[in-house]
This record gives C-alpha cells, sequence and structure tokens, in this order.
C-alpha cells in the first residue's frame, strides 16, 4: 500500500506512518495543498497528517481542507492515531548550547517549544518540515544554527543531540488522522465520528444543536469554529464519540438536529483512548 503524508523521511509523521503501516511503501509531500492532491490523483491510497495537537491545538491547514469541494472526490477520515512528540534541539558535531543563536524548524514544532527557546535565547526560523530542518542544518554545517525535531533523525544526516525534550508541555502529542477516498462508512467497532455544520441565524442555535447530540448521547470532544465558503460565515467541526456502529451515529444524527442549517460526516473510526 502506498501511503502519503507531509515532510520528509524521519519527521513525525513519517513515524506515525510508520507505526500504522509499517510495510507500506511511505511517500512525502513537501505541502499539505500537495498530499491531497496525491490522494485525489491517486498516487498514493492513504493520506496519514495531523490535525491536531495538545499545545497548540488544530492544524489549520489540515483541518480546512477536510470539507472538500464540488471540484474534488469525496475523502473520509478512517482512522486516528497519538504520536507522543518530544522534540531534541540537533546541531553539528562540535557544536555546543553557547554557540547556538538560531533553530529551524516546522513552524508547529517552534510553537510547541516556544518557551524553552526563549529561554535558551534562541530566534525561530520556520520552514517547511522537521525533518527538513535537520537535513538543511546539516548542509549549512553551521555551530550557530540547530534544528527542532525528532531525535532518530540525528545520525541519519551526521548531526547530534545537543538538548533532549525540548517543549513546553510534557503532554505534548500530535493526534493524526488517516485519509481515505469515497464517502464516510461506519464499521461496527467505529465509535468516533468527526463531522462539520452550521446553525441556523438565530439566537441560542448552536446551544440548542450540542444540547440535543449530548441528549442523544454523543459525548462531544472538540469543537472548533472556522471561516465557511461565504464572507463571514463560519461553521462548526466537531468530534464526537458515541456508541459503535452504524445504529449508533444514526441514533446521534437522524434526524438531524432542528437548528442545524447543514451537517457533513467527515468520518468514522474507532477512537483512541
Amino acid at each position: 500500500m502506498r501511503i502519503g503524508y507531509q515532510g520528509e523521511a524521519f519527521s513525525y509523521s513519517h513515524r506515525a506512518v510508520g507505526e500504522l503501516f509499517p510495510d507500506a511503501v511511505a511517500s512525502g509531500h513537501a505541502s499539505f495543498v500537495e498530499a491531497f492532491q496525491g490522494l485525489e490523483d491517486g498516487d498514493v491510497e492513504r493520506l496519514v497528517l495531523p490535525v491536531e495537537n495538545s499545545t497548540t491545538g488544530s492544524v489549520l491547514p489540515v483541518l480546512d481542507r477536510l470539507p472538500g469541494n464540488d471540484e474534488h472526490g469525496p475523502i473520509s477520515i478512517v482512522a486516528e492515531h497519538l504520536v507522543d512528540v518530544r522534540h531534541a534541539l540537533l546541531g553539528v558535531p562540535g557544536a555546543g548550547l553557547d554557540q547556538l543563536k538560531y533553530v529551524k524548524s516546522h513552524p508547529e514544532a517552534l510553537s510547541q517549544a516556544e518557551g524553552k527557546l526563549m529561554a535558551l535565547g534562541l530566534q525561530p526560523v520556520p520552514i517547511h518540515d522537521t525533518a527538513g530542518a535537520v537535513r538543511e542544518v546539516a548542509a549549512d554545517a553551521d555551530p550557530s544554527i540547530a534544528a527542532l525535531g525528532p531525535p532518530e533523525a540525528a545520525e541519519r544526516h551526521g548531526l547530534v543531540v545537543l538538548q533532549t525534550d525540548v517543549i513546553d508541555r510534557e503532554h505534548n502529542t500530535t493526534r493524526f488522522v488517516v485519509l481515505a477516498p469515497g464517502d464516510p462508512q461506519v464499521d461496527p467497532d467505529d465509535d468516533k465520528t468527526t463531522m462539520v455544520f452550521a446553525t441556523e441565524h438565530r439566537p441560542g442555535a448552536l446551544a440548542l444543536a450540542l444540547t440535543e447530540l449530548g441528549l442523544r448521547g454523543a459525548n462531544l470532544t472538540r469543537i472548533e469554529s472556522r471561516p465557511s465558503g461565504e464572507a463571514w460565515s463560519y461553521h462548526f467541526f466537531v468530534d464526537l464519540v458515541h456508541d459503535p456502529g452504524p445504529d449508533g451515529l444514526r441514533h446521534v444524527i437522524d434526524p438531524q438536529p432542528a437548528t442545524l442549517a447543514r451537517l457533513k460526516v467527515l468520518g468514522s473510526y474507532k477512537s483512541v483512548r
């Protein structure tokens, strides 16, 4: 099976692919846009992409593309996976922490260690990927520049670990989802669903919708408001846990809560506790 991800080998996304699909052929993409296009074109059969981090929240470039549009075929979430993220500072051999001035990494990684990096007096330099940062630091061979990324990426590029656990919060974990082409399906053990909806424009519409979902047995684990396709119009992404199987989801969303203007299921899958 061909599995796509955003980034380079030895990035956290690459690690997630290896943990989920150890026998697959992994294919890295330079951007999230290219990764989605690879799935659309059939270059890969699945995508493994980050959707949220326990320190910094949602990965918005991924979240905003999940609903798709009329120009592209349907995609659905078929699984979720958690990766414990513990960044390290990686530098050229012989470099010391006292020599460092700059640190390269993906913007998400830099945000997850913002406090630690500030305390070290390092200036962040954002680039497209954590593993890509490691490769660039190795090529630069400048002792004043380090990469912030997975410690296992150091040996591949001839760098050394200067400091481990460079994170602001000990629980720093990234949640990945597996995307597949086609409309969402509900398997018998699927007990979690991601969906997006909009509410009627009247007072209390969102509160009433959430109350109705709760009364039907849904446990909402996340809700996020994002701009929709029209100016100053918003929709809500929701993750909810429910009784397993098609009947469990049907009990929650059928009939559609009265205060919702529209609702789209993005995928059902087995929750990771």
